[in-house]
C-alpha cells in the first residue's frame, strides 16, 4: 500500500477547478394570498415558471396565509390588502414572524400603504405600477433584505415622513450649515411670514415643486428619495431602476435645481434654502 503523502502547509494549492459544480441554492418558497383565484392563478404561473422560485402554496384570505405560512414555511408571502374574512392588514402581525411579507394590491390609499409598513410589510407593490420582471426581481431581493415600494407606496411613506418631521432642531452634520429650528411660521421668506397659511403653503404638492423646478414626474419623484435621506443604491431597488439610471436622473435634476450637492438641492425642494419660496409655487 503507497504511503500518503499530504501537501506541506507552505505548499502552492491547486487552482480552483471551473468545471467543479457550485451547490445551486434552494428555491425560494413563496405563498401567494389573494381573494382572486384569476390574480392567484396568473401570480403562481409567472413566479413558478422561474428556475429558482416555487409557489408553496395559494391563499384566499388571510386566515389561510397564516396556516400557509406555518405550515410551508416560505421565504416570503405576497399579501393582497383587501380580501373577506380575515383581510391582509388584519394578518400582517401574525404572518411577519413567520416569513417576510410583501403587499401585492390594487389598494393605493395613503393610510393603508403607511399602516401596511407600520404592521410590518417589508414591501408594498400596487397592481400597474410594475412589470413581471420588476415583481420577479423583487421577490428575488427579498432574500437580501431589499425593501421594494411602488410610485404610489413610496409617495405615502415620504407623506408620512413629512407629517411627522422634528418640531425642534438638532445639530446638522459639518458642512451643513447651522440648524434652525422648525417653528410654525417659518423665518424665510419674510413677506410671507406673516400671510395666513393655507394647505398649500405649509406644504407645497409634488405638482406644485414639479412645475416650479419643471421636473419630470421621475425626476420629481427621485428628488422626494433624495430629501428623505436615501441613498442611490436604496433609491435604484425603490424605483426598479439601475444605479446608473438613478445618477442620470440626478445629474438631470441637479441642473434644473441649478445645485451641485444633494443637501444644496434637498434644501431647495424642502423649501428650507434662503430665497427657496416654499409653498409659493
Amino acid at each position: 500500500m503507497p504511503e500518503q503523502t499530504f501537501p506541506h502547509p507552505g505548499a502552492p494549492q491547486p487552482p480552483p477547478n471551473p468545471f467543479q459544480e457550485r451547490p445551486v441554492p434552494a428555491p425560494l418558497k413563496v405563498v401567494v394570498a389573494d381573494d382572486n383565484p384569476v390574480v392567484r392563478a396568473g401570480l403562481t404561473a409567472l413566479l413558478s415558471g422561474r428556475e429558482d422560485i416555487t409557489v408553496v402554496a395559494e391563499a384566499a384570505d388571510g386566515r389561510e396565509a397564516y396556516e400557509a405560512a406555518r405550515r410551508h414555511r416560505p421565504d416570503i408571502v405576497l399579501l393582497d390588502v383587501r380580501m373577506p374574512g380575515v383581510d391582509g392588514i388584519s394578518a400582517l402581525p401574525y404572518l411577519v414572524p413567520i416569513a417576510p411579507v410583501v403587499m401585492l394590491t390594487y389598494s393605493r390609499e395613503s393610510e393603508i400603504v403607511q399602516e401596511a409598513l407600520r404592521r410590518g410589510a417589508v414591501g408594498y407593490l400596487v397592481h400597474g405600477e410594475f412589470t413581471a420582471d420588476e415583481l420577479v426581481s423583487a421577490v428575488r431581493d427579498i432574500r437580501q433584505g431589499r425593501p421594494h415600494l411602488t410610485a404610489t407606496a413610496t409617495g405615502a411613506l415620504l407623506a408620512q415622513l413629512r407629517e411627522t418631521r422634528p418640531t425642534s432642531a438638532e445639530p446638522l452634520p459639518e458642512g451643513l450649515g447651522s440648524a434652525t429650528a422648525y417653528t410654525d411660521t417659518p423665518s424665510f421668506p419674510l413677506s410671507y411670514s406673516n400671510q395666513p397659511k393655507t394647505s398649500s403653503q405649509t406644504q407645497p404638492t409634488m405638482a406644485q415643486l414639479r412645475k416650479r423646478y419643471q421636473l419630470s414626474t421621475r425626476e420629481a419623484e427621485i428628488m422626494d428619495l433624495i430629501a428623505s435621506g436615501m441613498t442611490n443604491q436604496q433609491i435604484a431597488a425603490t424605483c426598479f431602476i439601475s444605479e446608473k439610471t438613478v445618477k442620470n436622473h440626478i445629474n438631470r435634476i441637479f441642473a434644473k435645481l441649478h445645485s451641485t450637492s444633494r443637501a444644496e438641492a434637498a434644501a431647495k425642494w424642502l423649501g428650507t434654502a434662503p430665497g427657496s419660496g416654499r409653498g409659493l409655487g
